[in-house]
């Protein structure tokens, strides 16, 4: 299923705030919300935001890595969750063959929105952890929390 990231927030939970990435389908009005750490979710609204702090971070210095050898990031597949961990399979073109490397969602969401990478969601994935927006409406966007 193709997907988009729709946002990236702060929920309150009992042991304190805590990110989440909120991934949309289309075609669907709910939303698969995804909870990653603060560095990963301050990196993903860099990347939707394009914004340039000087010295590459982290995955700045991957995409960089990538490209310098001549790769590709093509697509991010969120393809797995297991016991309540999400599983994403970053899909490469290199100048050998194309490359599937596992890898943390959060991670990988972060590379594509750096990227014009193509976003999905395996069906079974979204159906097991979809939820109604309404959910996410009071929670304050990570830019708002955080200096990015």
């Amino acid at each position: 299923m193709d997907a988009s990231i729709e946002g990236v927030r702060v929920a309150g939970t009992p042991t304190g705030p805590v990110p989440v990435v909120l991934l949309g389908v289309d075609g669907e009005s709910d939303l698969l919300p995804i909870f990653i750490g603060f560095d990963e979710a301050a990196s993903i609204a860099r990347g939707l935001d394009a914004e340039d702090i000087g010295r590459p971070l982290t995955h700045d210095l991957t995409l960089d890595l990538i490209e310098e050898l001549g790769g590709r990031v093509e697509r991010v597949v969120v393809s797995d969750v297991d016991d309540g961990t999400y599983i994403a399979d970053l899909h490469l073109a290199t100048p050998r063959d194309a490359a599937v490397v596992d890898a943390r969602p959060s991670d990988s969401l972060a590379l594509a929105a750096r990227t014009d990478a193509g976003l999905s969601v395996a069906e079974a994935v979204f159906e097991d952890g979809r939820r109604d927006p309404d959910e996410f409406d009071d929670l304050d966007d990570i830019r708002e929390v955080m200096e990015v």
